[in-house]
């Protein structure tokens, strides 16, 4: 399972919120790009970095900082927030990012999101599904849709999405543990079943339908391996990191562990 540790950006600055409450920002640090180093320093090789700004502006903010980490570390940056027009991806892409996840775009314009999919293809194309009570929320979880999140998934899943980023907007920020049940029900929602020959004749296996990255809640060490045991392919870490409940130290044992990353 790959760690994904996460800087969300305002105004330039690393700063978190809770529940995706804007007026819950608590600033951490000034320079991201230190951040990101220390990250880099402790063997983490991804990121997740996200435009809050852009997320409220709906269109692209803050891409010098995607820049300025690209350009001066080796983190593979997966960014969102924003993200709108064809435009919105070309800034992306050339400011440095490996990955784009696009979420509100894909509840609002599928068309957009679904081309984006087809001309990039789904190495590079991250659904970004965020719920709250198994419906999907946008806009920066400012707007909660009518649509339920396993259809969602599913049907993005038919069209050819590999990387599925999933929040439960009620754990986002709140240290209490991520949505193991969620996660387990989107997984086993998502499965396929492979026919496959062997010298003791047919079965049906099942394998992983979607690259799910776990994101929200996240508090402890210990939940790491049980999100990895789920079938998680990826888990983002935010707050947990910056309020010191899980080092960076924690974070690279677990890779030099596991052999992950």
């Amino acid at each position: 399972m790959r760690l994904i540790p996460a800087i969300d950006i305002i105004d330039g600055k690393c700063v978190r919120l809770s529940k995706g409450d804007y007026d819950t920002k608590k600033v951490y640090n000034e320079h991201p790009l230190e951040v990101a180093k220390a990250f880099e320093d402790h063997g983490i090789q991804f990121l997740h970095l996200v435009d809050l700004d852009g997320a409220k502006s709906k269109h692209i903010v803050n891409h010098k900082v995607l820049e300025t980490i690209a350009s001066k570390t080796n983190l593979k940056i997966d960014f969102g927030g924003g993200l709108k027009s064809d435009e919105d991806l070309h800034i992306a892409f050339e400011s440095g990012a490996n990955q784009i996840t696009g979420g509100s775009i894909a509840v609002k314009d599928k068309e957009v999101f679904t081309a984006w999919l087809q001309k990039f293809g789904s190495a590079k194309i991250i659904l970004g599904a965020d719920a709250k009570d198994e419906k999907v929320a946008v806009s920066g979880w400012q707007e909660e849709s009518d649509q339920s999140l396993i259809p969602f998934i599913q049907s993005y899943q038919k069209k050819g999405i590999a990387y599925v980023i999933c929040t439960d907007i009620s754990k986002d920020g709140m240290l209490e543990g991520p949505a193991f049940d969620l996660y387990q029900k989107i997984l086993d929602k998502t499965k396929k079943v492979e026919t496959r020959i062997s010298g003791s004749g047919v079965e049906d296996i099942e394998i992983p339908g979607i690259h799910l990255i776990a994101s929200g809640g996240i508090s402890a060490y210990e939940e790491l391996p049980k999100l990895a045991a789920l079938g998680c392919e990826g888990t983002i870490i935010g707050k947990a990191i910056y309020e010191n409940k899980i080092s960076l130290k924690q974070l690279e044992k677990y890779i030099l562990e596991h052999g992950v990353n």
